[in-house]
């Protein structure tokens, strides 16, 4: 232990030098008050090493079960706390943090670390998993969001740091904190009062110029460094907007040749839902256009990376796993997938796959899924009635839909996994009806294990439904009701997400910056938290989750998705014309049966 001890004091002392070399790295010099904050705080450190004892050492219990772990040490390098705002095992899970980790760990100049939530954290201190640092000593604190539930997540640990949660309330010794991923590159303003800058767009594409303006600024003012920050394509400073010499709003950045950087596993651990595979993405973006899809419009054009050189990707990561998962929008639209699936069982490599859609579904994936060991084929109708789907441009027919039931009998997967939403818009009783009909139907053709998973449809920013209402929580708990009633008496499994939490996500999606007052002001989550905070910012959350006119101004107007929004509204305005002829052929048929 007193070696230990004696290591991690001279980190402490690296981490000086380090600063040391970054200042003399500038033409100016840092701001006192930066340095002194520091230095109280290697001081302050002495004296709680002892109750951090605990948890560093099971953080080096983690580490010891991964493989592809970036060690570095910090001389003369740009310190980046990279936070995942979940938990280890779901954040291990993404390979979107798996990348930016890989992206920045590149540089020479850069240090990376991984930095994630726990629940009940309490008073323990926040560090790093690689190094056991404290996330304040580090001079940039990324997260990356894939969800809005996590922006919870993500103040608390901040409170957690003892770092001031709102950005105009930080002192210039504190860490630059960055915000990028799918949830805020749609809409960052309900964070824009904690976050000091959101990447919007791709990592492959920011991450070279951004490193660029941090190693060239982050001895300067803070404000400087935002100023310089607002420059680079992609990034948008709050502070800084909207200023006559930026450009608003901020376009998404995305990257037209996807071959020419891997988005595969780094860190692999069997601490984690996907632990036993080897994670490759084959495609970026999706081309099918279902109107409620926030990865279909944020993610476009549509790109493919080569059979060739997914292969070679699958056959370094066969050394480290005998599993390769195939992650994209919808794996079996890979235009190529026969090519690759061949190559990869020729390989002997077992296959999982992130999401199929059922036209087509090809029988061969099936095949291979099965011989692969995989236990249960998730599809995804997402609405029980033909009418529904048409309107949301869910293109898939009900025997679409028995195929692959009869395909997952057919080669023994113990389970079917069906995903639905409710509430979507223009939903009838009818459509309720359709659903539980629809699934009974598989239940003919799939005899064993059927699980239903139901989420409460919530609109999104930058999709053709961003203008719709939210249903009513009430009203989305009766559907939810009556399809447990109608289900679970023929043995079929129903999981639901909360309507009332459903409803939370609706403001964080659609919110403004006022949104994030609330947020801070929320200690521990709970409904009853949350409603009082929006009460004390004197916010409706109904003024969030109602319905928007076209002519309105929105939030998330300072981001450019690449997708206009008069394409959007001519996307809704095809949707609710296909409900109208929907009702116009329904009517006649009806006046035809009278007439019979």
């Amino acid at each position: 232990m007193l070696r230990d001890c004696h290591c991690e004091r001279s980190l402490r002392s690296n981490l000086l030098v380090t600063r040391g070399l970054l200042r003399a790295q500038t033409a100016r010099p840092r701001n006192d008050s930066r340095v002194w904050l520091r230095l109280c705080r290697a001081r302050d450190w002495e004296g709680r090493f002892g109750l951090r004892w605990e948890f560093i050492a099971e953080a080096k219990r983690i580490l010891e079960r991964e493989q592809g772990t970036i060690h570095k040490d910090w001389g003369g390098k740009l310190p980046i706390a990279l936070a995942y705002p979940n938990t280890y095992q779901v954040g291990m899970s993404s390979l979107g943090l798996q990348t930016v980790y890989r992206l920045f760990n590149q540089r020479a100049d850069v240090v990376c670390e991984r930095v994630f939530y726990r629940r009940g954290a309490g008073s323990r201190p926040l560090i790093s998993l690689e190094s056991q640092r404290d996330v304040k000593d580090f001079a940039v604190l990324a997260f990356s969001f894939s969800f809005e539930m996590d922006y919870f997540n993500a103040v608390e640990m901040l409170r957690q740091a003892d770092i001031p949660l709102l950005s105009e309330e930080r002192a210039e010794g504190y860490p630059l904190l960055l915000a990028g991923g799918p949830a805020v590159m749609a809409n960052p303003q309900p964070l824009a009062p904690i976050f000091d800058a959101f990447a919007i767009g791709e990592g492959e594409v920011i991450v070279p110029p951004l490193m660029e303006t941090l190693q060239a600024g982050i001895a300067e003012s803070r404000d400087e460094l935002l100023s310089a920050l607002a420059n680079i394509p992609g990034i948008y400073v709050p502070t800084q907007y909207p200023i006559s010499n930026i450009q608003y709003p901020v376009k998404r950045q995305w990257m037209p040749n996807i071959d020419a950087h891997p988005a595969t596993s780094v860190v692999l651990t069997t601490d984690t839902e996907f632990g036993d595979m080897y994670l490759i993405e084959i495609a970026r973006g999706c081309g099918r256009g279902c109107r409620f899809c926030l990865a279909g419009y944020t993610y476009r054009p549509v790109r493919e990376r080569s059979p060739a050189v997914l292969l070679e990707q699958a056959r370094d990561g066969l050394s480290y796993r005998d599993k390769i998962g195939l992650v994209s929008a919808a794996v079996s639209d890979y235009s190529r997938l026969e090519e690759l699936v061949t190559g990869l069982r020729e390989m002997g490599a077992r296959l999982s796959v992130s999401s199929l859609r059922v036209d087509p579904l090809p029988e061969a994936l099936v095949r291979a899924l099965a011989e692969s060991g995989v236990q249960t084929l998730t599809i995804a109708p997402e609405a029980g009635s033909q009418r529904l789907r048409t309107l949301i441009n869910k293109n898939v027919s009900e025997d679409d839909m028995m195929r692959a039931a009869e395909l997952a009998a057919r080669y023994g997967f113990a389970q079917l996994k069906l995903y639905f939403m409710l509430g979507l818009p223009t939903e009838t009783d009818e459509d309720i009806q359709a659903l539980v009909d629809l699934v009974l139907a598989v239940r003919e053709r799939f005899p064993r294990r059927i699980t239903v998973n139901v989420t409460p449809f919530v609109p999104k920013a930058h999709t053709p439904f961003q203008w719709v209402a939210m249903a009513a929580v009430e009203s989305t708990k009766e559907e939810l009701s009556r399809i447990e009633q109608a289900l679970r008496p023929g043995g079929i499994a129903v999981k639901a997400e909360s309507p009332a939490w459903a409803a939370v996500q609706g403001v964080l999606s659609r919110g403004d910056s006022r949104v994030g007052q609330a947020l801070v002001r929320v200690k521990k989550r709970s409904l009853a938290a949350w409603r009082r905070a929006l009460r004390e910012c004197q916010l409706d959350a109904a003024e969030y989750l109602r319905e928007r006119s076209v002519d309105e101004s929105l939030p998330w107007s300072v981001v450019d998705s690449g997708v206009s929004g008069d394409y959007l509204w001519r996307e809704m305005k095809r949707a609710l014309e296909s409900k109208a002829q929907s009702s116009k052929s329904k009517q006649e048929g009806r006046a035809i049966h009278a007439a019979m």
